[in-house]
């Protein structure tokens, strides 16, 4: 139940009925349904359907596609964070035998690891995944189209071996794995592989006509893991709370945050969509916002699932037709019809608990050579270090507990890079050595190793 606070405006609920009533029609599905998430919970719900009298709920069942692949992430993620693999091992040390055993498991996270984009054959999508038996069936005798770890190539295959790694390591089907480890504990009891009443039939609308005709819904096989899941507005409102915090039932916050880093070489052309892929996410730039989260599609079926993380905003839309609607266009249209309408309240400024007189030391303006930079202590801890002239590079820190005070960068250029203050024998801060780069109190300062030296007769006016 939404509390009085979390409710949306009168004129919010209708511009987002408005957006998905626009969606529905103009793109001629049968149904679409929509959910928004704020406050780590869903606010508003909202379903168009062609079928009068037969609007569809948050408890309805739609074929959820590639967003079945963000599933399978996790799972290989909760594996990594047990000890019981790493993310930089070949996939031959785990599941040898595939033919591709030199690709890492974070190349196949990543969709860099030069693997086609989908199996030899028939249309996988629209065929039994009995005509797939094994990897090598959805491998090929060419599975590999690009060099490994190069560019950013989409993959289903490289998301049925991620299955089959999981289900080695595991010792159980994929399926009993994600239920046990990920629905079970997340409460998400309507995502199943199987479709369990009520769901929705999928349909392809004739491009030219207003008639449509059924899809055929297959179960994938070994193709599960890229695209297999049947869920409902209600429970991806839940998984997108999971995956802007974590649950550390199922993955830590840190381990969710890894998964919505860039991880895969961008095209050029990936770059112009300001699109970019972590590790089972999508990350895409819309509306001057950055969101996250990953579309799906089989015949029958559009799906999407993003967040805006900045407005704390998130948003499902799924309808039943192979073509129409364009689900990102719609969810990303409602998280910025939320975040414009009702910006998101910050929370209270608070001060440290705790002073910690070493880092205050560190906090004011300094100076990379003339670049005026200035460096701030958070409540959370965290140095943050900006340039004055709002141009340049920037960075927050944590402290390093492998350095004697140092503390590395997060995000940047400077991400992993230490930041360390070199204090003089009476114990002040004589400069801060970042990567190699000194910081000083006063630009080019006669007292500090500048590298290359300060000229001996200092500033002066043209000779």
């Amino acid at each position: 139940m939404t509390s009085p606070q979390e409710e949306l405006l009168p004129g919010t609920r209708r511009a987002l009925l408005h957006r998905i009533a626009v969606a529905q029609t103009e793109g001629r599905a049968p149904s679409l349904v929509a959910a928004v998430v704020r406050g780590g919970r869903a606010v508003w719900s909202g379903a168009r359907t062609s079928v009068e009298g037969e609007v569809p709920d948050g408890d309805v069942q739609y074929r959820i596609g590639s967003i079945t692949k963000t599933f399978t992430a996790v799972l290989v993620l909760r594996l990594r964070d047990e000890g019981l693999l790493d993310l930089a091992d070949p996939l031959e040390k785990h599941l040898p035998g595939t033919g591709v055993g030199e690709v890492t498991v974070v190349d196949l996270l990543a969709h860099r690891a030069g693997l086609a984009a989908e199996t030899p054959g028939p249309w996988w999508e629209r065929t039994p995944g009995s005509l797939r038996p094994g990897l090598t069936d959805v491998l090929g005798e060419r599975p590999l189209v690009h060099p490994v770890g190069r560019r950013f190539h989409y993959s289903n295959p490289g998301y049925a071996l991620l299955g089959a790694l999981v289900e080695k390591l595991r010792g159980a089907p994929w399926e009993d794995v994600l239920r046990r480890e990920v629905l079970e504990p997340l409460g998400l009891h309507r995502t199943t592989v199987e479709p369990v009443a009520p769901h929705a039939g999928g349909w392809a609308v004739h491009p030219w006509a207003d008639v449509m005709q059924p899809e055929p819904l297959e179960n994938l096989g070994v193709m599960a893991p890229a695209g297999q899941l049947w869920s409902t507005t209600g429970d991806l409102a839940r998984f997108a709370a999971f995956l802007a915090a974590g649950d550390e039932r199922v993955l830590s916050a840190e381990s969710v945050r890894e998964m919505r880093t860039p991880a895969a070489p961008a095209e050029a052309a990936d770059v112009a969509d300001g699109y970019a892929y972590g590790l089972g996410l999508e990350l895409r730039h819309q509306h001057g916002r950055a969101l996250v989260g990953h579309t799906g599609s089989l015949p029958g079926f559009l799906a999407c699932l993003t967040m805006g993380l900045a407005d704390d905003v998130g948003a499902v839309v799924l309808a039943n037709c192979t073509s129409g609607p364009a689900p990102f266009t719609v969810a990303a249209d409602l998280v910025r019809i939320v975040a414009e309408a009702e910006p998101r309240i910050p929370t209270p400024w608070r001060p440290l608990r705790e002073t910690d007189p070493a880092a205050l030391d560190l906090v004011g303006q300094w100076y990379w050579g003339t670049h005026p930079f200035g460096l701030r202590l958070s409540a959370d801890g965290l140095l943050a270090l900006e340039p004055l002239s709002g141009k340049g590079r920037r960075s927050r820190f944590r402290r390093d507990g492998d350095s004697d005070g140092g503390w590395v960068g997060l995000e940047g250029y400077y991400a992993g890079e230490v930041l360390k203050p070199v204090r003089r024998p009476d114990g002040t801060v004589s400069h801060l050595d970042l990567g190699s780069f000194v910081f000083t109190r006063q630009p080019y300062e006669e007292s500090a190793p500048v590298p290359g030296g300060v000229d001996a007769e200092g500033w002066r006016g043209l000779l």
